[in-house]
């Protein structure tokens, strides 16, 4: 089966060079991936490198050279399907020296071929050692997984269904109407008693589980807008094949309004309250949406929640003013609506999501993700920001002053405030003057955070920012890295570095391949990736292949689902199981960061001279 599976893949690499794969324009699969194989001992890029980019791959020693502490004497780069004699072998290098890794027993060195710039489809070989899967080395070469990342937010839309001529075998009829939602106890209001049905259909499906949680889409959709705030030239001519394209909106803010209209509908116009999520009273099972019947309801309002959609209603209203032909009075509607959050949480403003104390009160008790959080100063924060860049207001100015100084940290869905910090650097300008003249302060403290990264990335076993601290290997670790892309990219866009690039870049070979389990943590992308993700559609489609464009969550030593894992030490701790919701998960949230990236990325190529 190796063997099939590679000549497949092969195929479809030279498919893809060659301009005709429907990659190009449908990011639906880019490899016939049976069930998983052996890994090799050489792990790359899946997808490939720009020409003039650096290209790594890292060597695995087996056990009886890891002993010996001795690398292989030389690798070589190989045209795909060739050989290791004559004009197939287009490169050779001596590897680097052997490190042992800090964050398991792996022992690796480094396969350098950056000098290497022709074009084509390749793998990287090592006497006696399992060769590269084959990747491309080319112009807009991660423009796969850029597409791929964004469409699968397609993929999670409720309440619509998945046409074939968009979602291919994935299509589906809609789930979860949510026409018909009811008002939880918890949520009552004397405008909206315990009972009421109201509406909250649209959105996207937070994860594995067919729940809507406000708090996960804010930090999403903030994510998705800064992608597009920071790349527009880039998003305007991207299309990924989904019902909308096409129609006059970049496709990235397509995606994002599905899920923004749920979230206005998910805010009481009475008081300008937010509740935290729509949801059944406890999780579906494993089965395809819309199949169970049970009551949905709107749960508990919440300071985060309430803040987190005043800050992504602020940023959208932003956003979508030079559209107003296309969506007339949304932009002003989204404005309005941020700032009736802000009013209630001004009302609120320390209203914490408990679901266990809720439960304790009401009926029907709740069991789905709670995304709790009782630290609102970032949400304060991030609001405040948007808030702020639209209208200059004293009240937004005096919380942004306030938490301007508080400690950075990469964004999570319970810590946003770095959201607001990018969102003051990128329109500093506009700002007025006492939050103007902070901004060098915020700068240096971005750099200051971006440069930790640089010296520890060329020590470490897989050349990556990913991995510098046992710290980075959490539930949803894969977002930590693509997080950590995210803040190199805002260090380039202050200071021009092409070092913040090249480890932005290396970050994305993490997670396209280039690390300890081998896998490309995209689905559908690469040779060797998640074929049993914890992703409902997934596993009750019937279909080999799982929905693709997901992000698995990563390595996670945690492994708070008590599977059981073939390895445990941090940099392994994954396994490919339906079951393993600590590591194979997918999240909305967990996309986000690699749309960026991914979009970041192909957008600077040519700036980077990348594709010289």
């Amino acid at each position: 089966m190796r063997y099939r599976h590679r000549f497949w893949t092969f195929l479809s690499l030279l498919a893809f060079f060659a301009g005709s794969h429907p990659a190009f324009s449908s990011p639906v699969a880019f490899h016939a991936q049976e069930e998983p194989e052996p890994i090799p001992d050489i792990r790359v890029n899946q997808l490939g490198f720009y020409p003039s980019a650096p290209k790594l791959a890292v060597i695995i020693l087996r056990a009886s050279m890891a002993q010996a502490g001795k690398a292989p004497a030389v690798f070589y780069v190989i045209a795909a399907g060739g050989s290791l004699t004559g004009r197939d072998t287009v490169f050779r290098g001596q590897p680097g020296p052997v490190k042992g890794s800090s964050n398991s027993s792996l022992q690796t060195c480094i396969a350098d071929f950056s000098g290497l710039r022709k074009e084509g489809v390749y793998i990287v070989a090592a006497p006696g050692m399992e060769h590269s899967y084959p990747f491309r080395i080319g112009k807009e070469v991660l423009r796969t997984a850029s597409i791929a990342s964004l469409k699968g937010y397609y993929y999670q839309r409720s309440a619509m269904p998945l046409d074939p001529a968009y979602a291919g075998q994935w299509s589906r009829p809609a789930g979860h109407p949510d026409t018909a939602v009811l008002i939880h106890p918890s949520a009552a209001s004397e405008a909206r008693p315990a009972g009421t049905v109201i509406s909250a259909t649209g959105g996207w499906y937070d994860a594995g589980d067919y729940n809507k949680y406000i708090v996960n889409s804010g930090v999403t959709m903030g994510t998705l807008f800064s992608a597009y705030e920071d790349f527009p030239a880039y998003f305007d001519k991207l299309n990924t094949q989904i019902p909308e394209s096409g129609n006059g909106l970049p496709d990235i803010l397509n995606e994002a309004l599905y899920n923004l209209r749920w979230m206005l509908r998910m805010q009481d116009p009475s008081d300008g309250g937010v509740y935290n999520k729509c949801t059944n009273a406890a999780f579906d099972g494993m089965v395809m949406p819309g199949v169970t019947k049970l009551p949905r309801y709107v749960v508990q309002k919440g300071t985060a929640a309430t803040l987190d959609f005043a800050a992504v209603t602020a940023q959208a209203g932003r956003i979508l003013r030079k559209f107003d032909r296309l969506l007339p009075g949304l932009s002003d509607s989204c404005l309005s609506a941020a700032a009736h959050a802000w009013q209630w949480a001004l009302k609120n403003p320390a209203l914490a999501y408990n679901q266990e104390a809720m439960n304790k009160l009401y009926e029907p008790k709740v069991s789905t993700g709670g995304y709790g959080d009782g630290n609102f100063k970032d949400e304060w924060f991030w609001a405040a920001a948007e808030l702020l860049v639209n209208t200059k207001e004293e009240q937004y100015k005096k919380i942004v002053l306030e938490r301007m100084n508080d400690p950075m940290s990469l964004p999570s869905w319970a810590n946003v405030s770095m959201l607001g910090n990018y969102t003051l650097l990128r329109h500093g300008r506009s700002l007025p003057s006492e939050v103007r003249s902070a901004l060098p302060a915020l700068k240096d403290r971005l750099l200051s955070m971006a440069d930790e990264y640089v010296p520890k990335a060329g020590a470490s076993s897989f050349r990556t920012v990913m991995g510098q601290s046992i710290r980075d290997f959490v539930w949803g670790s894969n977002s930590v890295a693509a997080n950590q892309g995210i803040l190199l990219i805002n260090a380039w866009l202050q200071t021009n570095d092409k070092k913040y690039i090249d480890l932005a870049l290396g970050n994305l070979d993490y997670l396209l391949g280039r690390n300890a389990t081998g896998y490309c943590f995209l689905t559908g992308i690469g040779s060797y990736s998640p074929m049993h993700p914890h992703h409902r559609p997934s596993v009750a489609d019937g279909i080999v292949a799982p929905v693709p464009g997901l992000l698995a969550g990563g390595p996670n030593p945690g492994r708070q689902d008590h599977c059981k894992y073939e390895f445990t030490e941090p940099e392994t701790a994954y396994t490919d199981q339906a079951a393993a919701y600590a590591a194979n998960e997918i999240a909305i949230n967990w996309n986000a960061p690699l749309v960026y990236l991914a979009a970041a990325l192909e957008a600077l190529q040519y700036k980077a001279g990348y594709s010289l």
